[in-house]
């Protein structure tokens, strides 16, 4: 049961009053949509990581959301779309419910905690997407991947000093921060030299790579095609 604004969310709870709710375990790199699929359903993850693509219509690829548990996706068919927009890949092995659109449209109108708590979530779904709007419009690559880095390791969030990130290869992140592989491979690297990071399959993550996001000036200046790559 996870805790979304001042209402929790009980997946079985919300079987038994609405029905619709549909539990299983998902492998790591399973699909749970597909890009063109009928949206007829919200997921909720209990446990595990997700991620959120879209491809273009030339083949590009972006991520567009790393969700975690006690996050929803596939929520836009709420909004009257009928067909999937993106992809969700998990990331890790995941536990997931499956809510059926009818019986989540259903609970909106007839549960008024339920309304809330999604009304709560989306909005704080639409502030993380203006962050990274701002983010991708404003900031270096650098400072984006080590942004990146830090939410994927729940900064601030986990009891652990040194986080590690789930195991995500350079590719994905290259899609993530909007930048090619070689670039990330390239701060990768500066950051390991510099102690933020341990990467060996896995990232362990530093609270030092904070200072990439404060852009602390003991860093240096950065480059040129830094400060003009977005």
């Amino acid at each position: 049961m996870t805790s979304i604004g001042k209402f929790p969310f009980d997946p079985r709870a919300f079987a038994t009053e609405h029905g619709g709710a549909t539990s299983r375990k998902v492998r790591g790199d399973q699909i749970l949509y597909g890009q063109g699929d009928p949206a007829d359903a919200v997921f909720y993850i209990e446990r595990g990581k997700v991620k959120v693509t879209v491809v273009s219509e030339h083949g590009k690829e972006a991520v567009v959301a790393m969700l975690k548990a006690g996050d929803f996706c596939g929520e836009e068919c709420l909004a009257q779309q009928s067909l999937r927009i993106s992809t969700a890949t998990a990331l890790t092995e995941c536990a997931v419910v499956r809510l059926e659109k009818t019986n989540v449209v259903r609970a909106l109108h007839d549960d008024p905690v339920f309304s809330e708590l999604i009304s709560t979530y989306l909005l704080t779904q639409n502030v993380r997407l203006k962050e990274q709007l701002i983010d991708h419009l404003f900031n270096s690559s650098e400072k984006r991947l080590a942004r990146i880095l830090l939410l994927l390791s729940n900064y601030g969030k986990e009891p652990r000093e040194e986080p590690i990130v789930p195991k995500i290869d350079q590719q994905t992140l290259a899609r993530m921060v909007g930048t090619t592989r070689p670039r990330v491979s390239h701060f990768m690297n500066k950051f390991r030299k510099l102690g933020f990071i341990e990467y060996n399959g896995h990232i362990r993550v530093h609270s030092a790579l904070l200072s990439v996001v404060l852009h602390d000036p003991s860093l240096g200046p950065l480059s040129v095609a830094d400060s003009q790559e977005t």
